[in-house]
């Protein structure tokens, strides 16, 4: 029996009994979806599964104003590959209002999913696909079991995401895919068990991506290529301006190589090498504050970047490290608590996470005002190497293996005020000196409060 306000929809738009949806999970609703989505833009689905078996297009020049939606108990089943939805739109302007033409406001702007679930049930079905959009915008949506959740491909401009839950898909949960997309926001989500990584940018041209209060974790497939809750990728293109707030990054340790958070700024410029010398590009202006941060190898890894700041985190079971930075610069770390908190315990064993910070071959940056503590089975706490114009100062680097901050070729720096210790009992207390400073030169050192005698070499 076909519900109510689902019959008077249809009617309404003059389907035949014979092409209306069913809703019953066995039938095929593609052709009766297509329909009503072609005729009238704005559909509706009552209670029920509805199974297709191809992609449905929204084609906004020839639709218009365009939204699917329901009150959360509608489910539509992709068996087939591809998008269970692709929404197709022809903007290619920025997002400034004198680069938009008429027809975009006038037809197509902000099409619309709100209060429905896609499931896959083919191994290269997706979510949803937007391509040429303006103000795409996602609500209450759930995604899973499908390849990527949602697919951001070619151009769009102010895509809109909130109170998703993308979960358990085998490819990426928000895929921007080698796309020119300025203006993103992804707010209050969950997007979990994604194996292809949770947030990822390659290559393409993003700018301002804002991602905030949302729960990120175990995008990571256990036997897969390394991955990251949040990625973002420049070779082969450009990404930065992005925000990551108040968000909680975690699991899992067991991947290869999985971070919570991975940055790769080297981007592609070919006037580059004749303007500046330099062949490829130092992406970045990335800020991640008040964020928690567990459960991975790496927990944040910047390669190549530029313009990173790290603020009022907390930070641990990095297990080969909490923070690696390599050939990047103007990178501030500061006000952040990275730890190694007795009350949480890898399968009962406190010795298996290292932790640590690394800075190698940067330049022009801040380390200052840290906690930092229980860095186990690292030769320093603080190992830094191929330096030039860095602050380390007001940090407190405490009860860790090996040296507590170490310094080898390190050049035109400040190293003052920190607080360098191990209190621990007398068998567990390192042994080695609390600062090591070698093969450095032309640096100022004063007014740190060691445990152990330093070594200059």
């Amino acid at each position: 029996m076909i519900p109510k306000i689902l019959f008077l929809l249809l009617t309404a738009t003059g389907l035949a009994m014979g092409q209306q949806p069913v809703g019953d999970g066995k039938a095929d609703d593609t052709a009766a979806i297509q329909h009503l989505i072609d005729t009238s833009g704005s559909v509706k689905l009552a209670k029920g599964t509805y199974r297709i078996a191809k992609t449905l297009t929204v084609d906004l020049t020839k639709t218009g104003f365009a939204a699917l939606s329901g009150d959360g108990t509608a489910r539509i089943v992709m068996a087939g590959a591809g998008p269970a939805l692709h929404f197709i739109g022809t903007h290619g302007g920025t997002a400034a209002p004198e680069s938009f033409k008429p027809e975009v406001w006038e037809n197509q702007r902000t099409p619309m999913v709100e209060g429905i679930e896609i499931v896959g049930a083919h191994a290269e079905a997706d979510g949803i696909e937007a391509t040429g959009t303006m103000q795409i915008t996602l609500s209450r949506v759930v995604v899973r079991e499908c390849r990527h959740a949602v697919h951001l491909t070619k151009r769009n401009r102010n895509v809109l995401i909130s109170a998703c839950h993308f979960y358990h898909n085998t490819g990426i949960g928000v895929f921007y895919d080698d796309v020119n997309l300025h203006q993103s926001n992804i707010a209050g989500s969950h997007i979990s068990y994604n194996g292809g990584g949770g947030v990822v940018s390659r290559a393409g041209n993003v700018r301002n991506l804002h991602i905030g209060t949302c729960d990120i974790e175990g995008n990571h497939e256990k036997d897969g290529p390394p991955s990251a809750n949040v990625e973002l990728d420049s070779r082969g293109g450009s990404i930065g301006e992005v925000a990551i707030t108040g968000c909680t990054l975690q699991h899992t340790n067991k991947a290869t190589d999985s971070a919570n958070i991975r940055i790769i700024g080297s981007g592609k410029d070919e006037s580059l090498l004749r303007r500046g010398g330099r062949e490829f590009t130092r992406e970045g202006n990335v800020t991640i504050s008040a964020n928690v941060f567990s459960d991975v190898q790496v927990n944040i890894e910047i390669r190549h970047a530029r313009g990173v700041t790290i603020t009022g985190n907390t930070f641990w079971e990095g297990f080969q490290h909490d923070l690696r930075v390599e050939d990047s610069g103007n990178i501030v770390v500061t006000g952040n608590n990275f730890d190694r908190n007795p009350r949480y315990l890898v399968n009962g064993n406190d010795n298996a996470e290292k932790n640590g910070v690394v800075f190698l071959r940067c330049e022009d940056s801040i380390l200052s005002s840290n906690v930092i503590s229980g860095v186990w089975k690292q030769r320093a706490a603080v190992d830094v190497e191929s330096c030039n114009r860095l602050q380390i100062s007001h940090n407190s680097v405490l009860d860790s293996d090996g040296a507590g901050l170490r310094l080898e070729k390190v050049t035109n720096s400040i190293i003052d005020g920190n607080i360098i210790r191990d209190d621990r009992e007398a068998e567990k207390r390192s042994k080695e000196p609390s600062l090591v400073i070698l093969d450095s030169k032309d640096n100022m050192t004063e007014q740190n409060m060691l445990g152990n005698k330093g070594e200059v070499k």
